[in-house]
């Protein structure tokens, strides 16, 4: 004869076989390696726990994210339940089909979707419809080591300096014999990665990717001006091997006290100024990034952002992490866990209007305010057909964003010259328009 308390015990195992066994579910998730993400998956068992759901990571270095997510959503793969993917892919695969309508969080009072800024929330959609959610957002400006400064006599720019007045600046704070190059900036091939910063310089130096007839501008003296400069600052000024140097690398360079100036993403400052992950966090400051010709995109505007393919069999629960992730409440769980300067910016009003955030982070409002200026339907001084600052919105830009930041980086890398890099880009670019029929 079974005991009552036997019977208890076998009720309570069968209600969370219920409750946590028949209903749990793993979700697979491909994700950046960046410290934000990094950080989600440190407080996700959270999320596990409180659902009995588990989670499959598959962190990847970003341009190799991009290819797999890329191809998985083009094909219905169904590789993955949630995927990292940014204000590009969005508007571009909500459009397509290829992504599930996030409109119900619109009406979740507890998520409070007005709380997210309004230039956000249109990037990540298509058609009035919301297709991501973000995690963080940012624009770009320049981090500098307040020490080296001061050696070398140098004041912090309180206005927008010109990239020949930047390049006077890192020559004079230039000086490798003690590990500290006058500059870091990305080099690694890609059209998130080099081409982000590189495509901001050609802004700046008056420079478009496409005319109003979408014909390829890759030739013209404006980016050649942009490509020779970049070119020649980072082989004088820069790190040795700078073309295989993305953003995490030259976070991680900028961290070790080995950059004297860095422009780069806003979301890095949650890290630089970490003094548990940086070296130099009682020693940085930051200022606008330069114009050259026009201050038009010099900027540039992205969001890391979580969606859900349409292949996925397992929306609702990845819905109900989605919620999680991005909610008002994690961001204040990272700030009581990880400290209020690394919580995620650029995202939530209420973030940037918590005073312990404002406290701990002295870049908030400077970079909210960055961020919340930037102008994608108006990124170059000359009129484009396009929206978009360092990236053009539209499907055939991957493809021809990634050619020619191989190319730009084999200029950087010295196995060609510029003149070459941009006759080969301009060729690519010109063949794929033609052939997806922007060009008659």
């Amino acid at each position: 004869m079974i005991s009552k308390l036997k019977l208890t015990a076998m009720g309570v195992m069968a209600g969370l076989s219920a409750s946590f066994g028949a209903t749990a579910e793993e979700i697979t998730i491909a994700t950046v390696n960046n410290s934000d993400m990094i950080t989600m998956q440190e407080l996700a068992p959270q999320w596990e726990e409180s659902t009995g759901n588990k989670i499959n990571w598959v962190v990847l270095e970003e341009n190799v994210l991009r290819q797999r997510t890329t191809t998985d959503i083009a094909t219905g793969g169904g590789s993955f339940d949630i995927m990292f993917i940014g204000a590009y892919e969005t508007p571009i695969w909500g459009a397509k089909g290829w992504l599930t309508p996030l409109d119900d969080f619109a009406n979740d009072a507890d998520y409070d979707f007005e709380d997210i800024f309004e230039l956000v929330r249109n990037g990540l959609s298509a058609d009035g419809s919301v297709y991501a959610v973000p995690l963080y957002s940012e624009t770009s400006f320049t981090f500098y080591r307040k020490d080296v400064f001061e050696k070398a006599g140098i004041a912090k720019p309180t206005e927008q300096i010109t990239y020949d007045e930047f390049a006077e600046i890192v020559a004079k704070v230039h000086d490798p014999d003690n590990g500290v190059y006058g500059t870091c900036q990305r080099g690694k091939a890609g059209w998130g990665e080099n081409m982000a910063f590189v495509g901001t310089l050609a802004n700046a130096f008056g420079a478009r990717w496409f005319d109003m007839d979408w014909k390829p501008q890759l030739d013209s003296a404006e980016w050649n001006n942009a490509i020779t400069y970049y070119v020649d600052l980072m082989n004088n000024y820069g790190p040795p091997g700078a073309s295989a140097n993305g953003h995490n690398e030259n976070r991680a360079l900028f961290k070790d006290g080995k950059c004297a100036t860095w422009v780069d993403a806003t979301s890095a400052a949650g890290d630089v100024y970490n003094p548990d992950t940086s070296s130099v966090a009682d020693k940085t400051d930051f200022f606008q990034a330069p114009k050259q010709v026009t201050d038009k995109g010099t900027g540039w505007f992205w969001s890391w952002a979580l969606a859900i393919p349409k292949s996925s069999t397992k929306t609702d629960v990845a819905k109900d992490f989605l919620k999680w992730a991005t909610s008002k409440e994690y961001f204040t769980t990272v700030g009581e866990t990880k400290g209020w300067v690394s919580v995620p910016s650029g995202t939530r009003k209420s973030v940037h209007e918590n005073p312990k955030y404002l406290e701990a982070a002295p870049f908030g409002e400077t970079a909210k305010n960055a961020i919340l200026s930037v102008n994608p339907a108006d990124p170059t001084r000359d009129p484009v057909p396009y929206t978009g600052v360092q990236f053009v919105a539209i499907p055939e830009f991957q493809g021809i964003g990634n050619y020619v930041g191989q190319q730009v980086a084999a200029a950087l890398a010295g196995q060609m010259s510029v003149e070459d890099a941009l006759a080969n880009s301009q060729k690519f670019a010109t063949r794929e328009m033609s052939k997806a029929g922007y060009i008659k």
